[in-house]
């Protein structure tokens, strides 16, 4: 259709036609980028969510992608979970071993509470995730076998101090495991309060478990038992 003429200053000219919009092309991802962008969307929403609730329908769409898309990365939602576990695992695990440096026990367990809380602090979403249970999983792959892997640490420091003590060293893994319960319960219920400061709790949480160590009986009993 041609543009109508104009007058200006009484003189006819004809308008000149504006320049056509350039449509805005987007940015396409490589596959591996695709894959990053859709495991963090999936670990969002399976932390707001759990396994159960979510679906592959709503990765898709906060993606901007198709469902194909997801499937041809993981083959479908059972597979996305597992690569969003599997990286929680080794992160949290890392964590907690590349703190425990220290040569003394009490220290040890400071770093290995505060390991703990500092990802729950920093890494929420990824901490959700671990804690919730999921029927397509294995025992090695949630937030049990990580404890379960961190106790092994702890029954190795434990056992060679009983041993130095006159204790039994047998005992070492229940007393890991009771320890590193202790510290990841305590870690669960600071995911929703947050107080005190992850200091405090990590202060509190070594103060009951090392003066109970320290004062550790060698044959305890049960009082209430004839």
């Amino acid at each position: 259709m041609a543009e109508a003429p104009s007058e200006v200053g009484g003189k006819r000219r004809r308008a000149v036609p504006a320049a056509p919009t350039k449509p805005t092309s987007r940015v396409r991802m490589s596959a591996a980028q695709r894959r990053e962008q859709l495991i963090s969307i999936g670990r969002q929403i399976f932390a707001e969510r759990g396994f159960d609730a979510t679906s592959i329908e709503e990765v898709a769409s906060r993606a901007k992608v198709s469902k194909p898309v997801v499937y041809e990365h993981f083959g479908g939602k059972e597979g996305l979970y597992a690569v969003v576990v599997d990286r929680e695992v080794r992160s949290l695990l890392e964590r907690i071993t590349t703190a425990l440096t220290a040569g003394h026990p009490r220290e040890l367990l400071e770093q290995a509470a505060l390991a703990l809380l500092s990802y729950i602090e920093e890494e929420t979403s990824g901490f959700r995730v671990l804690v919730r249970e999921s029927p397509v999983l294995s025992a090695t792959g949630n937030f049990s076998s990580v404890m379960n892997d961190v106790a092994h640490q702890v029954e190795h420091i434990l056992g060679a101090e009983f041993s130095s003590r006159g204790y039994d060293p047998k005992l070492a893994e229940l007393y890991a495991q009771a320890l590193v319960g202790m510290v990841a319960l305590t870690g669960r219920w600071w995911l929703e309060v947050r107080k005190p400061r992850k200091e405090t709790v990590a202060a509190h949480l070594v103060n009951l478990s090392w003066n109970g160590l320290s004062h550790l009986e060698a044959r305890p009993g049960l009082i209430t038992v004839g």
